[in-house]
């Protein structure tokens, strides 16, 4: 059988003050009128059904997933006591689909992707899965650039192509973090590189050799906590075992380590909805390329993101190449060239007491 396995962690915090610890991205209506989360579920539905789909996400958040995804129940929801990056996380999934299904096939997707059309999305998800079931592969989905950019992860391309399904699937050369701009242009213009999507598709006894052999320390620890799931101290043993496993993402433990990846490309539009700027790539612009959403004003003003989703009214006056953002009693303003530096922000709001409780 297919799964889907959702990853909704992490706090998002490059959306705050509209994104917080008890109200994270995934959680917000961002891109539409239905929340991350709830897309990307209403996107897979017609192909995996809803009781074949684990929602990995934070345990702190797990009541607000239900409560807020339709038809999500609460067995559906794989609670981390605390983050510890991917790579636990899909062990942890692959894990309990081992219990449920040794032939599982798994579609592992992130919670905060823009992607469109649906139907090309699932064309190319259905050719991962056939690939799946009959080989030893690790795959993912590479997409094609529609510019240089400097904020995602690449994928080096070999020569040996094949076509499933009108589907180009590559074997891959490399893994490339994230580059500097005049990298990024070569990437962009030499045809070799796709984006890194962060979507993978493998079997579960596939992606568990893999464990096996390029994380092996891990790989142990879930093989022993495997032996709890369903009993009384399932939970217990779950928080044991992210006590004790590295915090390191899937890309670095295994997808860098690994030889037998192969990457499928996807021409259809994607966004991985990182950040406040990722607005301005999606959302209706004014005259003066401005993205406003919500009660503002603007004159004189330029190049600027607006948000505003808490009643009341923002005025820009004569400024460019801002980021004004009001949620709740709290109010962002920063230039569009120091929004990488949020996390530092949100660390000084953290070792302030009278202020740590807008986090």
């Amino acid at each position: 059988m297919i799964y889907g396995v959702i990853m909704a962690g992490g706090k998002g915090e490059r959306f705050w003050p509209l994104s917080n610890e008890s109200h994270p991205k995934q959680l917000l209506a961002i891109t539409s009128d239905r929340h991350l989360l709830q897309e990307t579920l209403d996107r897979i539905e017609d192909f995996i059904p809803i009781d074949q789909t684990i929602v990995v996400a934070g345990s702190n958040i797990k009541d607000a997933i239900v409560e807020s995804c339709h038809r999500i129940e609460e067995s559906s929801v794989l609670s981390e006591p605390f983050g510890r990056n991917t790579c636990l996380a899909v062990g942890c999934a692959a894990i309990h689909l081992q219990k449920k299904d040794p032939d599982a096939i798994m579609v592992v997707l992130s919670a905060d992707h823009l992607i469109q059309p649906a139907a090309k999305w699932v064309k190319v998800i259905k050719v991962g899965t056939k690939i799946a079931a009959k080989e030893d592969k690790l795959i993912t989905i590479g997409i094609t650039p529609t510019r240089a950019e400097t904020g995602y992860g690449y994928i080096e391309l070999t020569d040996a192509q094949r076509e499933i399904d009108e589907i180009s699937v590559f074997g891959v050369t490399a893994f490339k973090e994230k580059p500097r701009p005049t990298v990024a242009q070569q990437y962009y213009y030499g045809g070799r590189h796709l984006w890194n999507s962060g979507m993978f598709i493998w079997s579960v006894k596939s992606i568990l050799k893999a464990f096996e052999q390029h994380m092996p320390e891990m790989f142990e620890l879930l093989t022993e906590y495997s032996a709890h799931i369903g009993t009384d101290n399932e939970l217990i043993e779950r928080k044991k075992l992210y006590q004790e496993a590295e915090a390191v993402s899937i890309d670095v433990a295994i997808m860098e380590q690994a030889d037998n990846v192969l990457t499928l490309k996807g021409d259809f539009v994607w966004d991985d909805v990182g950040s406040w700027l990722s607005l301005q790539r999606f959302k209706e612009q004014d005259k003066g390329n401005n993205v406003i959403i919500g009660p503002a004003l603007t004159f004189n003003t330029f190049e600027s993101t607006i948000y505003n989703d808490d009643g009341g009214m923002i005025a820009a006056l004569g400024v460019s190449d801002l980021v004004i953002a009001k949620s709740g009693d709290v109010v962002m303003v920063a230039h569009k060239t120091q929004l990488d530096k949020i996390k530092e922000l949100l660390a000084k709001l953290g070792e302030n007491e009278d202020l740590k409780k807008y986090l």
